[in-house]
C-alpha cells in the first residue's frame, strides 16, 4: 500500500511551534517524497540491472565520488552481505592502478547525480574497452554516463531537502534506497536464506541472533545420561561429575524418557532414595529442543515454555538426546 507522506502528514500538536522540529520534518517529508516518487517511476531498466547482476560471474563493482562515493561503498557492502560479491573501488585509486581490481566478469555500478563525474571517466573507459557491463545510478537520463551505461536507473526528479539546492540530500538517500532495493530483489532471486545470511555475519548482534543450538551444545561424554534401571546412588555421580544438575533418562531405544534434577531430589528425599532406581524418580516427557533450533528459541523455552523457568535443555533428534544446552552457554553467546 503506498502511504503519501507530506510535511502536513507529519505535523503534530505538540511543539509545532519549533523550528528545528519543523525543519527536521520538513526535510523528512522531502526525502520521503523523493522516496515515494522513485518507487512510483521505477521500471524495466532496473529489472535489467537486476539481470546483469545476477548472471555475472564475478563480482559487483560498486563506485563514485564525494557523497556518492559514500552510498556506493554501502551499497557494496549490503550487496556483499545479502550474496551478491561486491567492493568498493574508488575512482581516483582507479586511475592510479586500482582499474587491475576490476575483471572482465564483473559488472560496474557507478553513481553520479550529476552523470558528469569526471574522476569517473577512467573507469568508464575501461569498461566500455573491456566490454564490461556499466549500470549508472544518476539523475540526469541524458548524461554522459546514462548514455554509456547498459542499464541506468534515472532518479526521481525531486528537491534536495537542502534550502540551498546544493547538499546532495534527497538524491543520496534515493541513491542508498535503490541500492537497497538491488541487493534485495537479487537476495530474493538466488533464494538467499537466513543460514546463508548467518554464514557471511557470524559476528555482531545479527550474528547472534541467528546461532544456532547445536552450534553451542555439550555433546558426547559431556551430556549427562541414565538408563532406566540406573540406581539413584550413580545417577547422583553422574550429575555431580558432568555439572548440569540433571541428569536424562533414556529408555531401552535411546529416547528421551525422563530427567532428574536437583528438584526432583528434594521431592523424593527419604532414606532409601539412593536404592530407587532413576525411573521411578524423573519427571517424564522433559521438555526439549531442536538441534537446528535457534538458540533464542532455546531461551525462549527455558525462560517461559508455559511452566516454570529451568536452565538445562536436553537437544534431542528424533526423540534421541544428542546434546545438552544450559542457559549459561545462551548468556555466553551473547543470546540470552
Amino acid at each position: 500500500m503506498e502511504v503519501a507522506l507530506t510535511e502536513a502528514a507529519l505535523q503534530t500538536p505538540e511543539r509545532a511551534d519549533d523550528p528545528i522540529l519543523r525543519t527536521a520534518k520538513r526535510v523528512l517529508a522531502t526525502e520521503a517524497e523523493g522516496l515515494l516518487a522513485m518507487a512510483r517511476g521505477i521500471g524495466s531498466s532496473f529489472t535489467s540491472a537486476v539481470d546483469l547482476l545476477h548472471n555475472m560471474a564475478g563480482r559487483a563493482i560498486v563506485t563514485g565520488m564525494g557523497k556518492s562515493g559514500h552510498v556506493a561503498r554501502k551499497i557494496a557492502a549490503t550487496l556483499a552481505s545479502t550474496g551478491t560479491p561486491a567492493l568498493f573501488v574508488h575512482p581516483g585509486e582507479a586511475s592510479h592502478g586500482d582499474l587491475g581490481m576490476i575483471a572482465r566478469t564483473d559488472v560496474v555500478v557507478a553513481l553520479s547525480n550529476s552523470g558528469e563525474t569526471t574522476e569517473l571517466a577512467d573507469i568508464v573507459t575501461y569498461a566500455k574497452r573491456f566490454e564490461i557491463p556499466l549500470i549508472a545510478m544518476t539523475g540526469k537520463a541524458g548524461s554522459t554516463l546514462a548514455r554509456a551505461a547498459d542499464a541506468t536507473l534515472v532518479l526521481a526528479d525531486t528537491d534536495e531537502a537542502c534550502p540551498m539546492g546544493l547538499a546532495p540530500t534527497t538524491s543520496t538517500t534515493v541513491m542508498l534506497a535503490l541500492g537497497d532495493a538491488l541487493a534485495v530483489a537479487l537476495l530474493e532471486r538466488k533464494g538467499f536464506s537466513a543460514d546463508d545470511f548467518h554464514v557471511l555475519h557470524p559476528g555482531g548482534k545479527l550474528g547472534r541472533r541467528l546461532l544456532r543450538v547445536a552450534d553451542i551444545m555439550h555433546v558426547g561424554a559431556a551430556v549427562p545420561l541414565a538408563a532406566c534401571e540406573t540406581r539413584m546412588s550413580e545417577a547422583l555421580i553422574i550429575m555431580t561429575a558432568k555439572s548440569f544438575g540433571c541428569v536424562g533418562v533414556v529408555d531401552d531405544e535411546g529416547r528421551l524418557a525422563g530427567i532428574v534434577t536437583d528438584g526432583d531430589l528434594r521431592r523424593h528425599m527419604s532414606s532409601d532414595l539412593m536404592g530407587r532406581t532413576v525411573n521411578e524418580v524423573m519427571t517424564v516427557s522433559p521438555k526439549s529442543i531442536r538441534p537446528d533450533a535457534l538458540v533464542s528459541e532455546a531461551v525462549f523455552v527455558m525462560n517461559a515454555g508455559g511452566g516454570r523457568p529451568i536452565t538445562n535443555l536436553f537437544v534431542v533428534d528424533e526423540d534421541r538426546p544428542v546434546g545438552i544446552i544450559h542457559i549459561h552457554d545462551c548468556l555466553r553467546a551473547g543470546v540470552a
